[in-house]
Protein backbone atom coordinates (compact mmCIF):
# COMPACT_ATOMS: atom_id res chain seq x y z
CA UNK A 1 0.00 0.00 0.00
CA UNK A 2 1.09 3.46 -1.17
CA UNK A 3 2.22 5.96 1.48
CA UNK A 4 0.92 9.36 1.04
CA UNK A 5 3.36 12.27 2.53
CA UNK A 6 2.10 14.44 4.53
CA UNK A 7 2.21 18.08 3.42
CA UNK A 8 2.85 21.00 5.92
CA UNK A 9 1.98 24.51 4.04
CA UNK A 10 5.05 27.27 4.87
CA UNK A 11 3.24 30.58 6.11
CA UNK A 12 4.59 34.02 6.73
CA UNK A 13 3.32 35.63 9.86
CA UNK A 14 2.58 39.36 9.33
CA UNK A 15 0.19 40.24 12.16
CA UNK A 16 0.68 39.77 16.41
CA UNK A 17 -3.00 39.94 17.36
CA UNK A 18 -3.17 38.86 20.82
CA UNK A 19 -1.04 36.44 22.90
CA UNK A 20 -3.36 33.43 24.91
CA UNK A 21 -1.95 33.54 28.10
CA UNK A 22 -4.07 30.64 29.34
CA UNK A 23 -1.03 28.51 27.87
CA UNK A 24 2.11 28.39 29.21
CA UNK A 25 4.28 28.42 26.62
CA UNK A 26 2.39 31.94 25.80
CA UNK A 27 0.94 31.12 22.19
CA UNK A 28 -0.55 33.81 20.15
CA UNK A 29 -3.20 34.38 17.90
CA UNK A 30 -1.32 35.80 14.46
CA UNK A 31 -2.15 36.23 11.07
CA UNK A 32 -0.25 35.33 7.60
CA UNK A 33 0.29 36.08 4.65
CA UNK A 34 -2.40 33.77 3.33
CA UNK A 35 -5.02 35.80 4.99
CA UNK A 36 -5.78 32.94 7.61
CA UNK A 37 -6.02 33.70 11.28
CA UNK A 38 -3.59 31.19 13.80
CA UNK A 39 -2.78 29.85 16.89
CA UNK A 40 0.82 30.23 17.10
CA UNK A 41 3.45 28.24 18.74
CA UNK A 42 6.86 29.81 19.57
CA UNK A 43 10.05 27.99 19.16
CA UNK A 44 11.31 30.65 21.92
CA UNK A 45 8.91 29.53 24.06
CA UNK A 46 9.71 27.75 27.77
CA UNK A 47 10.51 24.16 26.04
CA UNK A 48 11.45 25.25 23.22
CA UNK A 49 11.21 23.28 19.98
CA UNK A 50 10.53 20.00 21.83
CA UNK A 51 7.42 21.18 22.22
CA UNK A 52 7.14 22.10 18.31
CA UNK A 53 7.94 18.73 17.54
CA UNK A 54 5.57 17.11 19.62
CA UNK A 55 2.87 19.12 18.64
CA UNK A 56 4.19 18.22 14.98
CA UNK A 57 4.36 14.07 15.44
CA UNK A 58 1.23 14.34 17.57
CA UNK A 59 -1.27 16.39 15.31
CA UNK A 60 -0.21 14.62 12.34
CA UNK A 61 -0.27 10.90 13.90
CA UNK A 62 -3.80 12.09 15.40
CA UNK A 63 -4.62 12.94 11.02
CA UNK A 64 -3.45 9.72 9.68
CA UNK A 65 -5.93 8.10 12.80
CA UNK A 66 -8.75 10.13 11.23
CA UNK A 67 -9.79 12.32 14.16
CA UNK A 68 -10.01 16.06 13.66
CA UNK A 69 -7.24 18.41 13.79
CA UNK A 70 -6.90 21.95 12.75
CA UNK A 71 -4.55 22.29 10.25
CA UNK A 72 -0.60 22.30 10.68
CA UNK A 73 1.63 24.94 9.17
CA UNK A 74 4.90 26.06 9.63
CA UNK A 75 5.09 29.67 10.06
CA UNK A 76 7.88 31.86 9.47
CA UNK A 77 8.62 34.49 12.13
CA UNK A 78 11.27 37.44 10.20
CA UNK A 79 13.58 39.03 12.54
CA UNK A 80 12.06 42.55 12.00
CA UNK A 81 8.39 41.04 13.54
CA UNK A 82 7.36 42.98 16.87
CA UNK A 83 10.19 45.61 16.81
CA UNK A 84 7.06 47.59 18.09
CA UNK A 85 5.89 45.17 20.67
CA UNK A 86 5.58 47.21 23.63
CA UNK A 87 5.23 44.18 25.80
CA UNK A 88 9.04 43.67 26.76
CA UNK A 89 8.03 39.64 27.97
CA UNK A 90 6.02 39.11 24.11
CA UNK A 91 9.17 41.17 22.75
CA UNK A 92 11.89 39.11 24.34
CA UNK A 93 9.57 35.79 23.25
CA UNK A 94 9.37 37.14 19.55
CA UNK A 95 13.06 37.45 19.43
CA UNK A 96 13.89 34.23 20.37
CA UNK A 97 11.48 32.39 17.75
CA UNK A 98 12.59 34.03 14.89
CA UNK A 99 12.68 31.43 11.90
CA UNK A 100 10.38 28.54 11.56
CA UNK A 101 7.36 28.19 14.31
CA UNK A 102 4.75 25.74 14.27
CA UNK A 103 0.73 26.92 13.73
CA UNK A 104 -2.47 25.63 13.91
CA UNK A 105 -5.61 27.19 11.65
CA UNK A 106 -7.44 29.08 13.98
CA UNK A 107 -11.30 28.00 14.81
CA UNK A 108 -12.97 30.83 15.03
CA UNK A 109 -15.92 30.54 16.84
CA UNK A 110 -15.20 26.89 19.01
CA UNK A 111 -15.75 26.71 22.23
CA UNK A 112 -13.45 24.44 25.20
CA UNK A 113 -15.46 20.77 25.05
CA UNK A 114 -16.81 20.33 28.52
CA UNK A 115 -17.27 16.99 29.68
CA UNK A 116 -20.44 17.97 31.68
CA UNK A 117 -22.03 19.03 29.22
CA UNK A 118 -20.87 16.73 26.19
CA UNK A 119 -20.96 13.35 25.91
CA UNK A 120 -18.57 11.57 23.95
CA UNK A 121 -19.21 8.05 22.08
CA UNK A 122 -17.28 5.33 23.28
CA UNK A 123 -15.75 4.57 19.78
CA UNK A 124 -14.29 8.45 19.73
CA UNK A 125 -13.70 8.47 23.39
CA UNK A 126 -11.65 5.13 22.83
CA UNK A 127 -9.72 6.96 19.45
CA UNK A 128 -8.30 9.62 21.60
CA UNK A 129 -7.46 7.51 24.23
CA UNK A 130 -5.53 5.27 22.55
CA UNK A 131 -3.96 8.22 20.77
CA UNK A 132 -2.81 9.50 24.13
CA UNK A 133 -1.14 6.73 25.51
CA UNK A 134 0.61 6.49 22.35
CA UNK A 135 1.71 10.04 22.90
CA UNK A 136 2.12 10.16 26.42
CA UNK A 137 0.09 12.93 26.05
CA UNK A 138 -0.10 14.17 30.06
CA UNK A 139 -2.69 17.10 29.61
CA UNK A 140 -5.95 16.04 28.41
CA UNK A 141 -7.40 15.86 31.80
CA UNK A 142 -10.93 17.38 32.86
CA UNK A 143 -8.56 20.60 34.21
CA UNK A 144 -7.42 20.98 30.68
CA UNK A 145 -9.16 18.99 27.94
CA UNK A 146 -6.88 20.55 24.95
CA UNK A 147 -10.29 19.81 22.87
CA UNK A 148 -12.61 22.37 20.88
CA UNK A 149 -16.25 21.60 20.09
CA UNK A 150 -16.80 23.39 16.91
CA UNK A 151 -19.63 23.20 14.20
CA UNK A 152 -20.95 20.50 16.81
CA UNK A 153 -17.53 18.09 16.12
CA UNK A 154 -14.49 17.06 18.16
CA UNK A 155 -11.35 18.59 17.25
CA UNK A 156 -8.36 17.86 19.19
CA UNK A 157 -5.41 20.79 20.09
CA UNK A 158 -2.30 21.25 21.93
CA UNK A 159 -0.23 17.92 21.77
CA UNK A 160 3.05 19.91 23.33
CA UNK A 161 3.26 18.12 26.18
CA UNK A 162 3.38 14.68 24.54
CA UNK A 163 6.84 12.48 23.89
CA UNK A 164 8.18 14.16 27.20
CA UNK A 165 10.85 11.15 27.07
CA UNK A 166 12.62 13.59 24.42
CA UNK A 167 13.46 16.22 26.94
CA UNK A 168 15.93 13.94 28.31
CA UNK A 169 15.95 11.13 25.80
CA UNK A 170 17.15 8.68 28.83
CA UNK A 171 15.78 5.42 29.33
CA UNK A 172 13.81 4.98 25.96
CA UNK A 173 13.61 1.69 25.34
CA UNK A 174 12.47 1.35 28.78
CA UNK A 175 9.65 4.33 28.16
CA UNK A 176 8.27 2.61 25.21
CA UNK A 177 7.37 -0.08 25.99
CA UNK A 178 5.99 0.73 29.93
CA UNK A 179 2.45 1.21 30.13
CA UNK A 180 0.77 5.23 30.05
CA UNK A 181 0.09 5.31 34.11
CA UNK A 182 -1.33 8.84 33.74
CA UNK A 183 -4.33 7.32 31.36
CA UNK A 184 -6.42 7.15 34.93
CA UNK A 185 -6.63 11.36 34.65
CA UNK A 186 -7.92 11.44 30.90
CA UNK A 187 -11.09 13.29 30.43
CA UNK A 188 -12.84 10.38 28.20
CA UNK A 189 -11.53 7.94 30.16
CA UNK A 190 -15.22 6.81 31.34
CA UNK A 191 -16.57 6.49 28.30
CA UNK A 192 -13.72 4.65 26.56
CA UNK A 193 -15.63 0.96 26.28
CA UNK A 194 -14.16 0.12 22.54
CA UNK A 195 -10.30 0.41 23.27
CA UNK A 196 -9.47 -3.75 22.17
CA UNK A 197 -11.12 -2.96 18.89
CA UNK A 198 -9.65 0.55 18.23
CA UNK A 199 -6.27 -1.07 19.29
CA UNK A 200 -6.78 -3.51 16.14
CA UNK A 201 -7.52 -0.99 14.19
CA UNK A 202 -4.81 1.82 15.00
CA UNK A 203 -2.63 -0.76 14.78
CA UNK A 204 -2.87 -2.03 10.91
CA UNK A 205 -2.45 2.13 10.22
CA UNK A 206 0.24 3.04 11.68
CA UNK A 207 2.75 1.20 9.91
CA UNK A 208 6.51 2.07 9.61
CA UNK A 209 6.06 4.01 5.86
CA UNK A 210 3.34 5.92 7.65
CA UNK A 211 5.60 6.81 11.06
CA UNK A 212 8.47 7.91 8.97
CA UNK A 213 7.18 9.65 6.60
CA UNK A 214 5.60 11.85 9.68
CA UNK A 215 8.66 12.02 11.56
CA UNK A 216 10.38 13.24 8.05
CA UNK A 217 8.64 16.55 8.21
CA UNK A 218 10.42 17.72 11.49
CA UNK A 219 12.66 20.76 9.77
CA UNK A 220 16.48 20.64 10.71
CA UNK A 221 16.04 23.64 12.70
CA UNK A 222 14.10 22.46 15.34
CA UNK A 223 17.07 19.61 15.68
CA UNK A 224 19.68 22.06 16.27
CA UNK A 225 21.50 22.35 19.83
CA UNK A 226 22.59 20.02 22.23
CA UNK A 227 21.73 16.15 21.51
CA UNK A 228 22.88 13.02 21.85
CA UNK A 229 22.35 12.14 18.16
CA UNK A 230 25.09 12.21 15.83
CA UNK A 231 23.22 13.67 12.74
CA UNK A 232 19.71 14.55 12.13
CA UNK A 233 18.80 11.76 10.10
CA UNK A 234 19.80 9.57 13.50
CA UNK A 235 17.49 12.05 15.61
CA UNK A 236 14.83 11.65 13.43
CA UNK A 237 14.70 7.80 13.81
CA UNK A 238 15.14 7.85 17.47
CA UNK A 239 11.43 9.25 16.97
CA UNK A 240 10.68 6.33 14.62
CA UNK A 241 11.80 4.07 16.78
CA UNK A 242 10.04 5.01 19.72
CA UNK A 243 6.82 5.29 17.95
CA UNK A 244 7.30 1.72 16.74
CA UNK A 245 7.91 0.28 19.34
CA UNK A 246 5.35 1.77 21.38
CA UNK A 247 3.04 0.71 18.69
CA UNK A 248 4.43 -2.89 18.87
CA UNK A 249 3.59 -3.17 22.26
CA UNK A 250 0.56 -1.14 22.25
CA UNK A 251 -1.74 -4.12 24.48
CA UNK A 252 0.24 -3.08 27.35
CA UNK A 253 -0.95 0.60 28.03
CA UNK A 254 -4.64 -0.53 26.63
CA UNK A 255 -4.27 -2.91 29.61
CA UNK A 256 -3.67 -0.44 31.70
CA UNK A 257 -6.34 1.99 30.11
CA UNK A 258 -8.85 -0.48 31.12
CA UNK A 259 -7.86 -1.29 34.39
CA UNK A 260 -7.89 2.65 35.14
CA UNK A 261 -11.27 2.83 33.49
CA UNK A 262 -12.64 -0.11 35.83
CA UNK A 263 -11.82 1.69 38.90
CA UNK A 264 -13.45 4.74 38.00
CA UNK A 265 -16.96 3.16 36.16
Amino acid sequence: MEVRQPEIRTVNVTRYITPLREGGSMPAIAEADDGFLYVLKFRGAGQGSRALIAELIGGEIARALGLRIPELVFARLDEAFGRTEPDEEIQDLLKASVGLNLALHYLSGSITFDPAVTVVDAKLASQIVWLDCLLLNVDRTVKNTNMLSWHSELWLIDHGASLYFHHTWMHMEDRAIKPFVHVKDHVLLRWAGMLDEVNQAYQSILTEPVINSIVSLIPDEWLEGESPFESFAHHRQAYASFLLSRIAHAASFVKEAQYARSAII
